[in-house]
């Protein structure tokens, strides 16, 4: 099942992304390489600070992604505040 995972920062959270990227971003390798992490990246502000996240995930179903995120490093250094999860298909073109 394919997901859209959106995710706004706490509003005090730069300095603590800024800690957490390398970790972040070495579980998104892992996801994409075990076919889970589809496509993502930083929900930008106005002037170009990262305020969020995306992400299009495929898991088994909607239990499997939230153990997930229960180890996903921006959720436990937290970064993230507001986490949306919506079933989402990717077209097929």
């Amino acid at each position: 099942m394919q997901f859209h995972l959106q995710a706004y920062d706490h509003p005090d959270a730069a300095e603590r992304r800024a800690a957490t990227r390398p970790a972040h971003l070495a579980r998104a390798r892992e996801l994409k390489a075990a076919g889970h992490f589809l496509i993502g990246g930083a929900l930008l502000s106005d002037d170009g600070r990262m305020i969020g996240s995306v992400m299009i995930m495929d898991f088994p179903d909607e239990a499997t992604l939230r153990a997930w995120l229960t180890t996903e490093p921006y959720v436990t250094g937290g970064v993230w505040d507001e986490i949306k999860i919506q079933l989402f298909r990717v077209a097929d073109v």
